[in-house]
């Protein structure tokens, strides 16, 4: 039976395919794509756990007191009888095997599979057996985390099978959430689309599936309950509704709005290489958001002219809690200055907080665990400055690379001038050592992500310090309306349009061009053909986002006349409902030009 499920839509398009469902669990669990070589060697990880979660079971149970309810005994069976069930056994092989899922992400999709099944049982008694079905799962998960088997190295695709063969089937992803550090790994898969039941339309998740360029719904709530493993599944990231085993009517309808899709994409695809000029000739610079080194080429195929936001966090991630040394940064750094091949590159310092924590057993985790709310506490620069020795050594690292290209230099979340002074002696006491140790370092320009109210009313002071802003729409949404951006319960509030976000965003490039300094948008705005007109009427000429939006964002600023939308954002600005006035004014320059003019 075909069912709907609605949620927020965050990245455009639509995807359809068998769904993968990555369970929760209260142990975290890795989930990676392994080759048809290491198969075997991912069953004999799985195995090594049973028998020392078995070995762990038996030993408990042989040294019960004699004082112990006879209970206690009778339950340590029934987790042993289920961890020698080979029924079960043989399931959790087939995802391996024919899935080529490693072994935890096998065993948690096993336990979602199975799960369902005791919650449909009628016998209370039975269905009380899911806890202990849960309980094995963890100790199974926390034996293979145990093992001294290195996990071998996730790969862009599971092999396929043979004609027919469900592995032929395009896959969608079905989780409560995604971790960003498990997003690092599926943006080298075959998901053609994801569904999550948390999250907002800025939230990571939903980032990181627009720098995907595929189709995606977040806050969807219930999708991963109602949603079974190898279920046909439609995500319409248009409307953000997710249908689950449509009929063969509606599927052939979303099959060819997905061929539209395509055709259209191509299209805009032409543009790449064409500058991007306004109709009254005024030059936009159109730069990329990456997240890792490898991102530098799509930047460079997408027809970006530069860099604008080089996410370093995510070296950082999904280690295992190991940071990357300087010698590891400096040559991901300098990768993508050569890369670009003399283009600018904007390198943020790493951004750790809030909804992208490191690996568990990090300084952060280990000191920081407890903070009640994340998004106001130790992230971004305050992170960098309470752990020096790692920020010496980012800086360096960055400095390093600095001989190989042009690179700038970006700070994010600062709010206070003593920042920016303890980040200055940090730059200069790195450039002093390896200036003494006889490496060779280019000039630097230094940039600050505005993204707090308060750094908005800074602005003049920091100018002394910095040579250009780069305005982080995302997280300034957030804190100029008091809303968690990743929170699907408030995601309603969350408006891009709010006039106290837009004149905040309109001083900032005001303040920034007043006094001859460079400004950039890199937040999720800047991608959004809704506000390219917007900021263009308002002054801006440097826009940053992901590769797959550049081509779009290029064909507004192609048809956009920058003189005949500035009367229209004065109005805009002075509106209570900018959007609505905005709509009005037409989406298109020309209508825009054209609603000026009679107004």
């Amino acid at each position: 039976m075909s069912i709907q499920v609605f949620g927020l839509p965050v990245s455009r398009g639509v995807a359809i395919g068998r769904a993968v469902l990555v369970a929760s669990s209260r142990v975290d669990v890795a989930h990676y794509f392994v080759p048809a070589s290491q198969t075997r060697r991912e069953i004999e990880r799985l195995r090594r756990a049973r028998d020392a979660v078995a070995a762990e079971l038996s030993a408990l149970q042989r040294d019960l007191p004699a004082e112990a309810p006879s209970e206690l005994s009778a339950l340590l069976d029934v987790h042993l009888m289920l961890l020698h069930d080979e029924v079960l056994a043989e399931a959790i092989m087939h995802w391996i095997q024919e899935r080529h899922y490693n072994a935890e992400w096998a065993l948690s999709a096993q336990l979602e599979v199975v799960a369902r099944q005791f919650d449909e049982m009628e016998d209370e008694y039975l269905r009380g057996r899911k806890a202990d079905m849960e309980q094995v799962t963890e100790r199974m998960l926390r034996a293979l985390s145990r093992d001294g088997m290195v996990a071998v190295s996730p790969v862009a695709a599971p092999a396929r099978g043979a004609e027919g063969d469900a592995a032929e089937d395009p896959l969608v992803l079905v989780a409560n959430d995604i971790a960003p550090a498990d997003m690092l790994q599926f943006k080298r898969s075959v998901f053609t689309g994801f569904v999550t039941d948390v999250g907002g339309k800025t939230s990571h998740t939903a980032i990181v599936a627009r720098s995907m360029d595929i189709p995606a719904v977040v806050g969807a709530r219930e999708a991963s309950r109602l949603i079974r493993q190898d279920d046909w599944v439609v995500i319409d990231g248009d409307s953000g509704v997710v249908i689950v085993n449509p009929s063969p009517i509606v599927l052939e309808e979303y099959r060819f709005r997905q061929r539209q899709s395509e055709l259209e994409r191509a299209r805009l695809n032409r543009l790449r290489h064409t500058p991007a000029l306004t109709l009254d000739g005024e030059n936009v610079e159109l730069l990329a958001n990456i997240e890792l080194p490898r991102d530098a080429q799509a930047a460079v195929e997408a027809g970006a002219v530069g860099v604008g936001l080089f996410r370093t966090e995510f070296l950082f991630m999904n280690r295992g809690g190991v940071l990357p040394s300087e010698e590891e940064q400096f040559e991901a750094y300098r990768s993508v200055v050569q890369t670009m091949a003399g283009l600018p590159v904007t390198v943020r310092t790493v951004d750790i907080g809030a909804d992208k924590p490191l690996d568990r057993m990090t300084l952060q985790e280990l000191r920081h665990e407890h903070a009640l709310n994340p998004a106001l506490g130790l992230r971004a620069i305050r992170w960098s400055l309470a752990e020096p020795a790692m920020f010496r050594q980012q800086i360096r690292a960055i400095l390093r690379a600095s001989a190989y290209g042009r690179i700038k230099l970006l700070l994010p979340m600062v709010v206070h001038l003593r920042e920016i002074r303890q980040t200055m002696e940090i730059i200069t006491r790195a450039r002093q050592q390896l200036l003494d140790a006889g490496h060779p370092i280019g000039e630097v320009e230094l940039g600050a992500m505005i993204e707090v109210p308060a750094a908005v009313m800074m602005l003049p002071a920091f100018f002394r310090y910095f040579d250009f802003v780069s305005i982080g729409t995302n997280d300034l949404i957030q804190y100029t309306l008091a809303i968690d951006r990743a929170d699907e319960q408030v995601a309603h509030l969350y408006d891009p349009w709010h006039p106290a976000v837009l004149k905040l965003i309109a001083d900032t490039i005001a303040c920034a061009q007043r006094l001859g300094k460079g400004v950039s948008v890199c937040g999720e705005m800047a991608g959004d053909p809704a506000f390219t007109e917007l900021l263009l009427g308002m002054g801006l000429r440097s826009f940053s986002m992901h590769p797959a939006q550049v081509a779009g964002i290029k064909q507004r600023v192609l048809r956009a006349d920058t003189r005949k939308l500035q009367g229209a954002i004065e109005r805009a600005l002075q509106s209570e409902d900018p959007q609505t006035f905005w709509s009005t004014v037409g989406v298109r320059a020309d209508d825009a030009a054209e609603a000026v003019v009679h107004h």
